[in-house]
């Protein structure tokens, strides 16, 4: 079986400025439609310089209610790949992207619909409200959390929602500027005495953390987190939503140099290195360590950016939620998840 294909090119049809820090990139895939549920996420591969650097990014649109593939990307202070998108993609131009992913999705039930948004982790909060209100009777309440007045983002569209959906959405806006910043005793006052409904939470990590130990259920709590990148040694990378971290240069100590376990053989970009293999290391750490710099994005299992095929050998993934059934058994496997479980291993990226 040939390397499933993973990224394609799409045209940027239209740009919407939501606010002063974030647009709408309207996108025409040049190979036909994505497929896509509501809360799910694309990866975009730009070139920055002359490194490829990845980045998954929510769609705001929903299948349901939209002809259009959207995804919105908020302005994010040293962020390589969000600041190059907004300061170089114009209308007519081209990016790649991946089919979608995730599983921040909508689960069968009708049970109302709590959505917890801190800036820009409204963009598949309001996919899932689409679809929710599009398809379902299901009501749906959202408290949108934002810097001030002009970082506020889909204030129109949410309007119309409401006026096309009467009675069924409430949104409630906190601005952190006149109000400060939420906590749990508005998060209860929110979510009412019973706390009935399943709650979906995005945003920044101690925004959600907060709201996650605040919600008294019942209930399922869904929360989206794409985590950070890990960095490669000593350079500086972009995290989801607004953090950059800074990894320092670090040699493997004697413990970590006593627990080598046969070889991991890579192939990337048509060259091939080997290095001793590590007990608990993945893959994708390997690999670096092997002095490449391989393709990976969310590194939590989500988005199969990093794929590659095990050609002997064996390596258990820890989580994948990107890869198909028969990806799996062709040998395919997502490396920032898989530890090899062999002696050695040989994966190839190019396959």
């Amino acid at each position: 079986m040939a390397r499933p294909s993973l990224f394609q090119r799409a045209t940027v049809t239209r740009i919407v400025k939501e606010s002063v820090d974030a647009r709408t990139f309207v996108l025409a895939p040049h190979d036909g439609p994505i497929s896509y549920i509501a809360g799910q996420f694309c990866t975009f591969k730009v070139t920055v310089d002359g490194t490829e650097l990845y980045r998954a990014y929510s769609m705001s649109s929903a299948p349901e209610t939209d002809g259009e593939l959207m995804t919105t990307v908020k302005r994010v202070p040293g962020g390589a790949v969000s600041n190059w998108m907004h300061d170089n993609l114009g209308e007519g131009d081209e990016v790649e992207v991946t089919r979608a992913a995730g599983r921040f999705c909508l689960r069968e039930t009708d049970v109302p619909l709590l959505g917890f948004s801190g800036g820009s982790g409204i963009t598949p909060i309001l996919s899932l409200a689409k679809s929710a209100l599009a398809t379902t009777n299901r009501s749906v309440r959202l408290l949108c959390a934002d810097r001030d007045a002009d970082s506020v983002i889909f204030d129109t569209a949410l309007k119309e929602l409401a006026q096309k959906y009467p009675g069924r959405l409430e949104v409630i806006r906190h601005l952190d500027s006149t109000a400060g910043f939420l906590d749990a005793e508005a998060i209860k006052t929110f979510v009412g005495a019973d706390g009935h409904g399943d709650s979906y939470i995005c945003g920044p990590e101690a925004f959600m953390e907060m709201i996650e130990l605040a919600l008294p259920g019942p209930g399922l709590v869904h929360s989206e987190r794409f985590g950070a990148a890990a960095p490669i040694p000593g350079e500086t990378v972009e995290a989801t939503p607004d953090t950059v971290v800074t990894a320092p240069v670090q040699s493997p100590s004697p413990t970590e140099a006593a627990v080598a376990l046969g070889d991991v053989n890579i192939t990337l970009k048509r060259k091939k290195k080997s290095v001793p293999r590590k007990e608990g290391e993945t893959l994708l750490e390997s690999a670096r360590r092997a002095g490449f710099t391989p393709p990976f994005s969310c590194e939590a299992g989500n988005c199969a950016t990093c794929m590659a095929k095990v050609t002997a050998g064996h390596a258990t993934m820890r989580a994948n939620q990107a890869l198909t059934d028969d990806e799996v058994d062709d040998g395919y496997v997502l490396t920032c998840q898989a530890v090899p479980d062999s002696e050695s291993i040989t994966v190839d990226y190019d396959q």
